[in-house]
Parts: C-alpha cells; structure tokens; sequence
C-alpha cells in the first residue's frame, strides 16, 4: 500500500501567536465521510474529526514555528518549517512515507517526493485530516493565550486582523505573541 502523508497549516494570516503545521497518514478503512477543509466544519464536528484522527491515523503530528520565528524569517519560511517538523516527527517513527502531498502552491524542503495542491484542503483526504489537526491544536493554544492575555480577545478571532482586534491592539498595543513583523 502506498503510503499519503498530507500536510497543511493553521494560522498563516493572523498577526498573533505561532503558526501550526499538521501532517497524517491515514488508513484505507479511515471513515473519510467525516472529513472537509477544517474552516467548512463546526467546532462540534472539527472536534469529533480530531478524536477520530487521532485514534484511527496510521500517524499524525504537530509542529509549531513561533511568533519569534515569524519575525525573524517571514510568515512563509516558518510556515514551511513547521511543516518539515511535523513531517520529521512522523519520519522518525519510521514509517515508509511513498509521497507527501500540501495544501497549497509551496512544498517544504523534504526527503521524499512532495506536491503542492492548491485547495487540497477541499480535494485530499489526508490534508483534510491535516487541516483538522492544524486548526484545532492552533485555536485551543489561542484560547489559552486568551486566558493569559485577555485584552485583546483571542478566544474570539484566533489572532486574525478583525476590527475588534485591531482596535484593542491600538488601546493596548501589541501582546507578547504579537508578530512584529506587522504594523499596529
């Protein structure tokens, strides 16, 4: 059987907090009817869609590039970092990855043969789950961060530019997980 590993990301566009890559293996039998891009499901079902994944994957990781990171190499460069963690992470479970397939127009710098797909997050089985896993483990980290930083309400926007954040960002200024890079 060949083995798909999917990877997508989480947090690209907002200007707080860390960006989140996510990679899955899945199996043949995976119930896939469960699964979509991550942003056309309701939390109830992301939710349930992650227990499944996580308990059914083949294998499956996260991996972070942070805030700090961000500034330092650009949005894009970290977000292709974070990616090649959560791949290494499952590589070294030892698993015989036959191809990695991304959501989107850029691949990581891997050691097995890796395509972009544009809207994979709406086509591919294993970048669905990977979307899943993403979102999720970034939004529960943002509803953390919330919890330690409450003036700028993360629990609500995740960290994206909403008017509400960017007005709170102009009476508080930026948190310590604001990226940098961005103008307030």
């Amino acid at each position: 059987m060949m083995l798909i590993c999917g990877i997508d990301e989480a947090g690209r566009g907002p200007i707080a907090g860390p960006v989140c890559a996510a990679a899955v293996v899945l199996p043949k039998d995976f119930p896939f009817e469960i699964l979509a891009d991550s942003k056309k499901l309701s939390l109830k079902r992301r939710k349930s869609a992650e227990t499944m994944i996580k308990n059914q994957a083949i294998a499956w990781a996260v991996a972070w590039s942070s805030r700090g990171e961000i500034d330092r190499i650009n949005i894009l460069q970290a977000t292709l970092c974070a990616m090649q963690r959560a791949y290494m992470k499952i590589a070294r479970s030892g698993i015989g990855i036959d191809m990695v397939l991304v959501d989107g127009n850029r691949t990581p710098n891997l050691p097995v043969p890796c395509q972009a797909i544009v809207k994979g997050d709406d086509s591919v089985f294993e970048i669905m789950a990977a979307s899943i896993l993403a979102k999720t483990a970034r939004d529960d980290l943002m509803l953390l961060m919330d919890q330690k930083y409450p003036f700028w309400g993360f629990a609500k926007h995740k960290g994206y530019p909403t008017k509400a954040h960017l007005e709170a960002c102009n009476i508080h200024g930026p948190s310590p997980i604001h990226r940098m890079t961005f103008t307030f």
